[in-house]
């Protein structure tokens, strides 16, 4: 393996920071998840992730038809795409709602989904629906223990789930369950931790199947629970950071063959005392969410990152001769998905050379609609 994929021969024109994607590496992460799923029947990846759609058209290429998104923005990306089974992931509420029957009449060849949780808002799409006499399909959001949306598995969730089933103008599509608390990095820790959470989704889903009310396909997890997730009958996998990896996912789910797909070119700015350099790397251009480290240097691995601003970030190097003020740098973001949302292009690397940009079409809350 070419332990230095990730260089350009000529660099000298390109701003930085900006993130650079590869497209052979990209489409090899997609030919693993494809495998790892025995196919692409079972297989909903998330697009929150890479937001873009050349990468959408790689994996329609290999067949895959069936995606998970996190905005409408998302939605409408993927319906310009024409891809064919579009689930928005995350509730929509306010002018979300109206938001979301435009992307139903404006993309006639998709169908578009969304997840649910609480009567109010089932009862306003029922009603719209109606009004506008189509079957819109919904799914109820469980939560299994992530304590960030959804209903817990019990008896409400069982009376939620019959009014979806029993009204004329919804579709009950099944269950959606996204269990991002799960993050064992070790396998067999993190498939017990998940199989535990997921017995009351199979108990609801049970108890729903008595009662006459069909649970057609259950929607699970995300990337670290995909490969647990994917063993199951009648369930669709959703990972999304599998298209471009991390460092982070790196180093915690070593059971997974993922490449690193994405990589922040950066130069030094500073030097402003003894053994510590600026890079051109702050809060505007990479994730800040987490702890130190944010990025892994991919030459310097000795240094230590200690600080970092809206425009800089600090990194203390034991030999600082590695770096002189105007070098490049290449870094593997430790997150990627809120670091890609802060550009609006990323730019192909093919064979060392720029190949070219692609536009992070749905970094914004909305493209048209």
């Amino acid at each position: 393996m070419n332990k230095e994929w990730y260089k350009i021969k000529d660099l000298e024109d390109i701003i930085t920071p900006a993130l650079l994607v590869y497209p052979d590496r990209i489409e090899k992460n997609i030919s693993t998840m494809i495998a790892m799923a025995g196919g692409t029947q079972n297989l909903r990846p998330h697009i929150k992730t890479h937001k873009t759609s050349e990468i959408v058209q790689l994996q329609l290429n290999r067949g895959i038809q069936k995606f998970k998104c996190a905005t409408i923005a998302e939605a409408e990306l993927l319906g310009n795409c024409g891809a064919a089974d579009i689930l928005l992931a995350v509730q929509p509420v306010g002018p979300n709602i109206n938001r979301f029957f435009r992307l139903i009449l404006e993309f006639p060849n998709s169908q578009f989904s969304a997840i649910f949780d609480n009567v109010r808002t089932v009862e306003k799409i029922a009603k719209i629906a109606r009004e506008k006499g189509i079957v819109v399909p919904l799914w109820l959001d469980i939560n299994n223990g992530m304590n960030r949306t959804g209903i817990p598995p019990n008896a409400e969730a069982v009376e939620l789930y019959k009014k979806i089933y029993e009204d004329p103008n919804l579709k009950a599509a099944g269950l959606h369950v996204y269990d991002g608390h799960i993050h064992n990095k070790e396998l067999l820790e993190r498939e017990k931790k998940c199989n535990e959470d997921f017995e009351a989704v199979l108990d609801l889903k049970g108890n729903l199947e008595e009662l006459g009310c069909s649970v057609p396909t259950i929607v699970a997890g995300g990337s670290p629970t995909f490969p647990i997730h994917l063993k199951r009958e009648g369930v669709e996998t959703s990972p999304g950071t599998t298209l471009l990896w991390d460092a982070g996912y790196t180093a915690s789910y070593k059971d997974m063959e993922f490449l690193p797909a994405a990589v922040l070119l950066t130069r030094v700015i500073s030097k402003p005392s003894p053994n510590l350099v600026c890079f051109d790397l702050g809060h505007k251009h990479l994730a800040s969410e987490m702890n130190f480290p944010r990025v892994m240097l991919l030459e310097g691995e000795s240094c230590t990152q200690i600080g970092q601003s809206e425009e800089h970030l600090m990194v203390q190097c034991p030999n600082d001769e590695m770096f002189a003020v105007g070098d490049a740098a290449y870094a593997i973001p430790v997150h990627i998905c809120p670091t890609v949302a802060k550009y609006k292009e990323v730019l192909t690397v093919v064979d060392g050379s720029l190949s070219g940009a692609w536009q992070v079409a749905a970094r914004n809350l909305k493209i048209n609609i």
